[in-house]
């Protein structure tokens, strides 16, 4: 009986030993982690995914938008003539075998049936020749109707034979920052290309220092190098901005593009087509973006607006009663919370044009009517400045009996000169008393010819520099 009582007992103590083997090394072990409970609500989370972000999510389609504008879009090429040399002789003398080529290439928008286009003026550039290609294939030779090169707009026609199709005009002050919006253009050469994004800003001036104040839509919708000059619309298929510029440290796309207002543009063109150039309306007033320096030094109690630091001699807001030391709030319906706003604004409208300007003057809002006057400054490019009538003021102020003023410069190489405010008295040892005497001087001279002025400095004393 002890035999088979310890016999049993062996068996079980072998069995015990066989079954732990198998479960240490065959098989798998399972882990097991115990969590605390809770007694709170667990929330609902989304996951974030691109899928979860797109348009369509979101019940956006921009299918129609896309179909209606890819066809009112064309590719645009620069032809340039060229002489390649076949010798050194030719070479040295400037000779060769007359070529012609394309030298570069970005995209337009057809804004009428008849065949007008508005495209960049930095793609037609130095252009020969324009070739125009549309969505169908088709080839044509542009003209060039006319361009505004500080706004980068240039307008070209086609004869096409037939009615083209077209995108029509979107009002771009009233889009807003967050609208869905696509950019249809060519960029890399790659026809009928159509990206989407959102309004990212709106008057954006991306390059405060510069001469040349610009006041673009900014958005994130893809632009490369070929989209300058095609449509920027929303999501109704309407031309909102022509897609003009990117900001990147590649040259191509990384999230950063601007393209100039709808608005703006169609101004541009209305006044090349009905006027032969265009016609610039000024407010009158020079000063820059409030901020939180300018209002502890003026001890102003607001932080947004254009601060007005003068009012020029003539214009329509000192005749308005506009004065240093106003805050500009408003033009018509448009907020101005930066110099941008009110720029771009202000090229929208016409000479003549009649705006209300809400100023804030003393804690106290006032509105008043002002009537744009006609731009009286002339940019002498060759030298880097611009110039405009002299008050009686400025005369008295720089002890000169006749003259004009230079308004501002408009090169790196003349702004460290600070001459902006002096008095120009003679040009070439002629007497100047207007803009229009300047004009005429520069107009009947050769580029070759050394320009010598004579300017009134702050002492009141004459200068002379000799421009070669």
């Amino acid at each position: 009986m002890k035999k088979i009582g310890g016999t049993f007992l062996i068996a079980l103590l072998a069995g015990a030993i066989t079954l732990g083997s198998y479960k240490l090394f065959i098989e798998e072990p399972t882990q097991v982690v115990s969590t605390p409970v809770q007694n709170q609500t667990i929330p609902a989370y989304t996951p974030v995914n691109y899928e979860a972000l797109t348009a369509a999510a979101s019940g956006v389609d921009f299918t129609e938008a896309a179909e209606r504008t890819v066809n009112g879009v064309v590719h645009v090429k620069n032809v340039q003539v060229y002489k390649q040399p076949r010798n050194m002789m030719e070479y040295l003398r400037g000779g060769g075998q007359t070529n012609k080529g394309i030298v570069g290439a970005g995209s337009g928008v057809i804004i009428s049936g008849d065949g007008y286009i508005i495209t960049n003026n930095h793609v037609i550039d130095g252009a020969s020749e324009v070739e125009v290609t549309l969505n169908n294939n088709k080839t044509f030779m542009a003209e060039v109707i006319g361009k505004d090169a500080k706004a980068d707009i240039a307008i070209l026609k086609i004869d096409a034979g037939e009615e083209l199709p077209y995108i029509p005009f979107g009002d771009s002050d009233a889009t807003k920052v967050g609208e869905w919006v696509l950019a249809v253009g060519n960029p890399f050469n790659l026809t009928s290309t159509v990206t989407a994004g959102i309004v990212s800003a709106k008057a954006r001036d991306i390059d405060e220092r510069d001469a040349n104040f610009q006041s673009f839509i900014q958005t994130d919708a893809a632009i490369n190098p070929g989209n300058s000059g095609g449509a920027l619309v929303n999501i109704f298929g309407e031309l909102v901005g022509i897609n003009t510029a990117i900001t990147s440290q590649t040259g191509s796309y990384v999230g950063y593009a601007f393209a100039v207002p709808s608005n703006n543009a169609r101004k541009i063109m209305e006044d090349i087509m009905q006027y032969g150039s265009v016609q610039k309306g000024i407010l009158g007033v020079t000063g820059g973006t409030l901020n939180a320096a300018i209002a502890k030094d003026q001890d102003l109690n607001t932080t947004e607006g254009f601060y007005v630091a003068s009012v020029e001699y003539e214009s329509g807001a000192e005749q308005a009663g506009i004065t240093t030391g106003d805050i500009i709030k408003k033009l018509d319906n448009v907020n101005i919370t930066k110099f941008s706003d009110l720029s771009g604004y202000i090229n929208t409208k016409r000479p003549n044009d009649i705006i209300q300007v809400e100023i804030l003057r003393d804690d106290e809002l006032m509105t008043l009517p002002v009537k744009l006057v006609k731009s009286v400054t002339f940019d002498i490019e060759r030298l880097g400045i611009q110039v405009k009538n002299a008050s009686p003021k400025d005369l008295d102020k720089y002890k000169a009996k006749n003259g004009v003023v230079i308004s501002q410069t408009l090169t790196e190489a003349m702004k460290r000169y600070r001459i902006e405010g002096l008095v120009i008295s003679e040009i070439d040892d002629v007497m100047v008393n207007s803009i229009d005497d300047v004009k005429e001087i520069f107009k009947n001279k050769s580029p070759n010819e050394p320009v010598s002025i004579v300017f009134n400095d702050k002492k009141g004393e004459r200068n002379r520099f000799i421009f070669d």
